[in-house]
């Protein structure tokens, strides 16, 4: 039985499609922030509404994000840990399912301080900002740019 061209192509465009779905909604964040931190639960509300779960540990984040090896210079109210990756700050749930989609060699994305505009900092006022993905010796690179005066690309392609 021969199968047309078309209808296979579309099965498995279709197959990747569920795929990379069912990865993020199966993927976990354990969150560690402070329990009075609102723009935190705001983040956290960010992430279900991306389809992942989400553990909330309102433990702080000072411990977590030493243990992840992430320096106080790129520090954020909260830390989150998934699939193998650590994730400070208020960093869009698009770039980290890109994140995951892309594996690269790395501790994971930062976005340091609380700029306005980023997800859990929604308001009137938005400022650009930039998401960092920190190697493993620590170092950055500008992962995606967001923010109101640029084309909100991601800037860095990994393999």
């Amino acid at each position: 039985m021969k199968i047309p061209t078309r209808i296979l192509f579309e099965s498995i465009i279709a197959a990747a499609l569920l795929s990379v779905a069912t990865f993020a909604a199966a993927a976990t964040v354990e969150v560690y922030k402070s329990s009075t931190c609102k723009c935190c639960a705001k983040w956290v509300d960010h992430m279900r509404a991306n389809g992942f779960t989400v553990n909330a540990n309102d433990v702080g984040n000072k411990e977590a994000r030493e243990r992840a090896g992430i320096s106080t210079a790129l520090g954020s109210c909260h830390t989150a840990l998934v699939d193998g990756y650590a994730i400070e700050g208020h960093v869009p749930a698009q770039d980290i399912k890109r994140l995951l989609k892309e594996r690269p060699r790395a501790i994971g994305l930062a976005v340091p301080g609380m700029p306005h505009g980023s997800p859990g900092m929604e308001g009137a006022r938005s400022e650009p900002y930039n998401v960092l993905l920190i190697d493993k010796q620590g170092g950055t690179a500008v992962y995606s740019r967001h923010g109101p005066s640029d084309q909100q690309d991601s800037v860095m392609r990994l393999k």
